[in-house]
C-alpha cells in the first residue's frame, strides 16, 4: 500500500488539466499580453518545462495516454479506453490511493469515452460545455448574427446552454474547480489521494463573461465570432484579432481558476507535501499558419508544443525551466512513482522526478500525431512530419475490443469486414478486432514537412535536407516498432517495418510541390474574374444553373460529386476551399473562377 514518502511527509497530488491551452498564450512561455497573473505565479512556485509535447490527438486520444503512458494513435482513433488497458488512477486505487476527478469535460460522457471517469474512486461532472447535449428546449434560441459555417445541432445547443450560464458561478469551468477545492477543503489533512481537477476550457467555443473580454480593449463591428471552424482563415484581419482576443478572455478566467487552486495550497500549508501538475492535451491555431482549429492540417508547434508546470515537493525545484524533451505519456509514471506504485511494463512513459530535479533526459525523440494522419516525430530541435506515401492513404485499420467513437458505435458496414487479429504486445495476450477504414482523411495533400525549429521556430519555411530526414525518419521508425505499430502503418507511410531507413524511404523532396500548393493562402476573391455567377453564390446556386454546374466540372472535374460537397450547400466555394483543401485548393479555385466568369 502507498502511504508516507520517505521523509513522513504525506503523499497527496493535484493535477490540473486545461483543454487547448496555447503555450504562446502564457506569460511564462515569453507572452507580453495576456492577462494571467497566476500562470506566472505558477512558473515560480514550479519547474516550467520548455520542450513537452503532446503524443496521441486529439482530445480523448491525450486521455487515453494520461492514464496509459503510451502512444495510442497508431492502433485506434478517438475511443474508450480498453480493456487491456492500464489505468493510472485504477492503479493507483488499487494501492490504497483514492483518486477525485471533478470535470465538465462532456467527451467523458459519451460512447467514445465512457471508460474514463469510472476509473476513479470518485467522481463529479459538471454540464453545459460546447453543445453538451443538456437543457431540453423544443423552441430556437435566440442566436445573434455569427460567423459559424457549421450550424448543426450542437451549435444550436450551446446556445440554448448559454442561456442557463448568465453568471460566473453557473459556468462549468467555476462549478468544476468549486468541486475540486471542495475536495481540498475536505482532504487536505488526509494522507494518500489524487485529485484530477480538468476543464474543458478554453477549448472552443470562447464563451466567457464582460470583466474577462474588458481586459482586452479593441475595435470590432462585426458578427458574433468565439467559435471559429476548423478551416483556413479567410476573415479580415481585425476579424481574426478579435477571435485572438475572445480566446485571451476565456484563458484569462481560466488563469483566475488557477489561482484558486494556488490559494488553497496556500491556506492549508500544501506545499511541503503535495505534487502540483498543470498541464494540457494540446493548443490552438488561432490565425497562425492561415488556420483556425487542429485535425485538419499538419500539427505545428502552436498545437502540439505544450505548455507544462511541475512542482514537486521532494526536489523543491520553483522558478527554474527544464528542456528535456517530455510528453503527455510521461504524467501517470510520474503519478505512480511519487505514490510509490510500480509502472506497468506496457508503459512507455518515464516519471519526471529526476527530470524535474535536474534536468535529466528521459528520451531523444518523441512521437505524435492522429490516427490515419502524419506520423510525426521531434528530437527537440527538428520536427518531421511524415504524411502517407500515397493519396489513397491506405492500407488503415482500427485496432479494438470496444468498437464506439466519438457520439455512438462504428457502423454494421464498418463491422461486416472486421477479422480478428493477433494481439499486440500490450494488449495482455487478447486478441483485438481488426477493422478497415475507408474515406479518412488523408494529410497526403499536404506532403511530408521538415522543420528546424532554432532557425525556423514558427515553422514558416520547410526544409529540404536529405540528411535530416533520414535521421529524423530512423528515429520515428524506431518509436512506431517499439510502440509495436501494426504493419499496416509502415505501408501506409512507406517505411520499413524492418532493416533500415534508407534514401529510397524519404519523402519530403518528393512531395514538395504538393506540400506548397497546401500551403499557399487562398486568392483574394477580388483578384479573380466576376462574372454573373461568382465565387460568393452559394453552392446550391450553382447547382440550379446547369451552365454554371457545366463550368465548374469542366474546370475541377468529379468535384461536385464528392459526397461531401454535396451537404454543404450553404457554403460558397471559397468557404468550401477553407473547409476543405484537400477537395479545393487556391489553384483549383482560380480555375472554377475563371470558367464562371464566361457563363452568359
Amino acid at each position: 500500500m502507498a502511504g508516507s514518502d520517505r521523509t513522513g511527509h504525506p503523499t497527496r497530488a493535484i493535477l490540473v488539466f486545461f483543454d487547448t491551452l496555447n503555450r504562446r498564450f502564457l506569460p511564462p512561455y515569453g507572452n507580453d499580453w495576456v492577462h494571467a497573473p497566476n500562470f506566472r505565479r505558477l512558473a515560480e512556485r514550479s519547474a516550467t518545462f520548455g520542450n513537452c509535447y503532446g503524443g496521441s490527438m486529439p482530445c480523448i486520444p491525450a486521455r487515453r495516454e494520461l492514464h496509459t503512458g503510451r502512444y495510442n494513435f497508431l492502433h485506434r482513433s478517438w475511443g474508450p479506453l480498453e480493456p487491456f488497458d492500464d489505468s493510472m488512477p485504477r492503479l493507483l486505487g488499487e494501492h490504497g490511493v483514492h483518486s477525485h476527478l471533478a470535470t465538465d469535460h462532456q467527451h467523458y460522457f459519451e460512447d467514445g469515452g465512457a471508460t474514463y471517469h469510472t476509473r476513479y474512486s470518485t467522481w463529479e461532472f459538471f454540464r453545459g460545455q460546447e453543445g453538451d447535449p443538456w437543457k431540453g428546449q423544443l423552441a430556437d434560441p435566440d442566436i445573434p448574427e455569427a460567423v459559424r459555417l457549421l450550424r448543426g445541432e450542437r451549435w444550436r445547443q450551446d446556445w440554448i446552454n448559454r442561456g442557463h450560464l448568465e453568471r460566473e458561478e453557473d459556468h462549468p469551468q467555476s462549478r468544476t474547480f468549486d468541486a475540486g477545492l471542495d475536495f481540498i477543503e475536505a482532504n487536505h489533512a488526509q494522507d494518500n489521494w489524487f485529485l484530477q481537477i480538468e476543464t474543458f476550457d478554453p477549448h472552443e467555443p470562447f464563451f466567457t463573461y464582460k470583466q474577462y473580454k474588458d481586459l482586452y480593449p479593441h475595435a470590432y463591428d462585426g458578427p458574433h465570432a468565439d467559435w471559429p471552424d476548423y478551416q483556413r482563415t479567410t476573415e479580415r484581419p481585425q476579424a481574426v484579432e478579435h477571435v485572438r482576443y475572445e480566446y485571451a478572455a476565456l484563458l484569462s478566467m481560466c488563469d483566475r481558476s488557477l489561482g484558486r487552486v494556488l490559494d488553497a495550497m496556500d491556506a492549508h500549508g500544501m506545499w511541503d507535501d503535495t505534487l502540483l501538475i498543470v498541464g494540457t492535451d494540446h493548443g490552438f491555431l488561432l490565425g497562425e499558419h492561415g488556420w483556425w482549429g487542429k485535425n485538419i492540417q499538419p500539427w505545428y508547434d502552436e498545437n502540439i508544443h505544450t505548455p507544462l508546470f511541475v512542482w514537486d515537493p521532494r526536489t523543491g525545484v520553483r522558478g527554474e525551466r527544464r528542456d528535456s524533451l517530455v510528453q503527455t505519456i510521461d504524467l501517470a509514471p510520474t503519478l505512480l512513482e511519487y505514490f510509490g506504485v510500480e509502472r506497468p511494463q506496457d508503459m512507455q512513459g518515464v516519471p519526471l522526478r529526476e527530470t524535474t530535479a535536474s534536468d535529466v533526459p528521459v528520451r531523444e525523440a518523441a512521437l505524435f500525431g492522429s490516427f490515419g494522419g502524419h506520423v510525426n516525430v521531434t528530437d527537440g530541435r527538428y520536427v518531421y512530419m511524415r504524411a502517407s506515401a500515397s493519396e489513397d492513404n491506405a492500407p488503415l485499420y482500427e485496432y479494438t475490443l470496444l468498437p464506439t467513437r466519438m457520439k455512438g458505435y462504428f457502423a454494421g458496414a464498418e463491422l461486416r469486414d472486421a477479422e480478428l487479429a493477433a494481439p499486440f504486445s500490450f494488449t495482455k495476450d487478447c486478441p483485438v478486432l481488426r477493422v478497415p477504414v475507408h474515406g479518412q482523411r488523408s494529410t497526403h495533400h499536404h506532403g511530408s514537412l521538415l522543420f528546424d525549429l532554432d532557425a525556423d521556430p514558427r515553422q514558416e519555411r520547410p526544409l529540404v535536407d536529405d540528411e535530416v530526414e533520414l535521421r529524423m525518419a530512423g528515429l520515428l521508425t524506431a518509436l512506431m516498432r517499439a510502440n509495436d505499430a501494426p504493419a499496416s502503418q509502415f505501408e501506409r507511410l512507406g517505411l520499413p517495418r524492418e532493416g533500415d531507413v534508407t534514401r529510397e524511404h524519404l519523402l519530403v523532396r518528393r512531395q514538395r510541390a504538393s506540400a506548397e500548393r497546401a500551403a499557399a493562402a487562398l486568392p483574394d476573391e477580388d483578384d479573380l474574374p466576376q462574372g454573373r455567377i461568382h465565387l460568393r453564390s452559394p453552392l446550391s446556386t450553382l447547382l440550379a444553373e446547369p451552365a454554371a454546374t457545366a463550368a465548374i466540372e469542366t474546370a475541377v472535374p468529379g468535384l461536385l460529386s464528392n459526397p461531401r460537397v454535396a451537404t454543404l450547400g450553404h457554403v460558397t466555394l471559397r468557404e468550401l476551399a477553407a473547409m476543405a483543401p484537400a477537395v479545393l485548393d487556391g489553384p483549383r479555385l482560380r480555375a472554377i473562377a475563371e470558367a464562371l466568369a464566361t457563363v452568359p
